[in-house]
């Protein structure tokens, strides 16, 4: 606490009252109120100014410190807010896209890893519908998982047979898009004040565009109509094709199950799994599904 103080003192800024958050320190002073924290990922407001993309807060670079202004949130309908998020995420990829070499080697590393985690879910849930087949009474968990099996599958047959399409297409390519993501997208992390912002850029990295996407859908599949969600990011920053199909195998890569002794609190993992591979199905274009099907016939 005392390099804050001296880092304020530093500037002017005396702290009249401050309070502690995790990683984030809330001070007030007469002059305002305002954010410190300590510098993770110290050239990322630079290269987004160089991108001419400046939304975030104002900020004084005090060595080992961040002092940003605090902002004060507008209300709004939380949809509205979502698709301001969106919006602004198209804007900060198409601000901060570039295009590099990429070996073949890499391609094959992220089909290989991606190939063996869907073919241990597979076996994950042979595994169980296998042992629940061979009991004589079944819980309400294992019921439930037995009822919903035939989602779980085929989200895992998408996502298998996509794979090795998205293989052929990447492979012969040797250039890749990528973007600066900001790797923590959530509603709390977008503040609508006088300008829309962004906060919390500690992990933000460069990396492909679907990787804030995929996050932002696993955490609120459920909230939010993602079909039409996507379909705006798309209208202002439309996707590759490889990416596309990539973000859709990743999302419907279903999450394992394991049993435990509590059956009520494995009836709702189970049921909202299965809840949220519907879900991914109807985000997922029918054509998409019938390429693919096509594809493997």
């Amino acid at each position: 606490m005392k390099d804050i103080i001296d880092a304020l003192k530093k500037y002017n800024l005396r702290s009249n009252h401050y309070e502690i958050k995790g990683n984030v320190v809330f001070i007030t002073s007469k002059d305002g109120k305002y954010v410190v924290k300590k510098k993770n990922n110290i050239d990322v407001f630079n290269y987004l100014n160089s991108r001419s993309f400046n939304y975030y807060p104002k900020y004084i670079d005090a060595d080992k410190y961040y002092i940003m202004d605090y902002l004060e949130e507008q209300k709004m309908p939380i949809e509205q807010k979502m698709l301001d998020l969106i919006n602004l995420t198209s804007l900060l990829h198409n601000k901060t896209t570039f295009y590099s070499n990429v070996d073949f080697d890499d391609y094959k590393k992220n089909y290989e890893e991606l190939k063996a985690t869907i073919n241990d879910t597979i076996n994950h849930y042979e595994g169980l519908i296998s042992h629940i087949e061979s009991v004589q009474f079944m819980s309400p968990a294992e019921l439930l998982l037995a009822r919903g099996i035939s989602i779980i599958f085929s989200a895992l047959n998408y996502s298998n047979n996509s794979l090795d399409i998205w293989y052929k297409i990447v492979r012969d390519k040797n250039r890749r898009r990528h973007v600066l993501i900001h790797n923590n997208l959530s509603l709390d992390h977008f503040i609508r004040s006088d300008n829309a912002y962004f906060i919390s850029w500690d992990k933000s990295k460069i990396d492909i565009p679907i990787y804030d996407l995929y996050k932002l859908y696993k955490e609120y599949a459920f909230n939010f109509d993602f079909k039409y969600l996507f379909s705006r990011y798309e209208k202002n920053y439309p996707l590759l094709e490889e990416e596309r199909m990539l973000l859709f195998i990743l999302i419907s890569i279903p999450d394992k199950i394991t049993f435990t002794d509590n059956i009520y609190n494995d009836c709702v993992k189970i049921e909202n799994l299965i809840d949220y591979l519907y879900k991914t199905e109807s985000v997922i274009s029918p054509d998409n599904l019938e390429d693919t099907k096509q594809d493997k016939n």
